[in-house]
């Protein structure tokens, strides 16, 4: 269910936003930037899911050692 929300922000601010982000697309804006600091329970979930999934924490493990191997080289 969705809630109506009255906010006030600076007449220069919402002119940006029309003009960058789109006219009927500011309150989905707004909350895909609210929305991972005030519901924290779906974040952890989808952490959990993150690290089930094998093939993607093998390919993060692989990034990283890469990553790691880099930096060590370049401090030579």
């Amino acid at each position: 269910m969705q809630k109506k929300l009255t906010i006030t922000v600076d007449e220069e601010v919402y002119e940006g936003l029309k003009k960058v982000v789109g006219p009927g697309k500011i309150s989905r804006f707004v909350e895909d930037l609210v929305r991972p600091h005030v519901i924290r329970p779906k974040l952890e979930m989808e952490y959990k899911k993150m690290a089930e999934d094998e093939k993607r924490e093998a390919e993060a493990l692989d990034w990283a050692d890469a990553t790691l191997r880099d930096a060590i080289h370049e401090a030579k």
